[in-house]
């Protein structure tokens, strides 16, 4: 019921996972803390290379021209 059978639509959550940034610098942080005994004082190499690709992510913003469902509801009203 949530959605008319006529219109165009993508799941964006099928997508999402093609590209996984930090995923290298997060799991020898963890594998880190793990040898360590949750320990983070030994982990500060790791730990500063996770920081500094999480930081390096929040600088890419979101493109303001809205998102692909978006634009194929507007084609979609179009063809009307």
């Amino acid at each position: 019921m949530g959605r008319k059978a006529v219109t165009l639509y993508i799941n964006p959550k099928k997508f999402g996972n093609i590209a996984k940034p930090c995923m290298e610098e997060m799991i020898t942080f963890l594998n880190c803390l793990s040898l360590n005994q949750m320990n983070s004082e030994n982990c500060v190499r790791q730990k500063d290379l996770l920081s500094a690709c999480m930081d390096g992510l929040t600088n890419k913003k979101r493109k303001p021209w809205g998102s692909i469902n978006y634009h194929l509801q507007r084609l979609n009203s179009g063809r009307k």
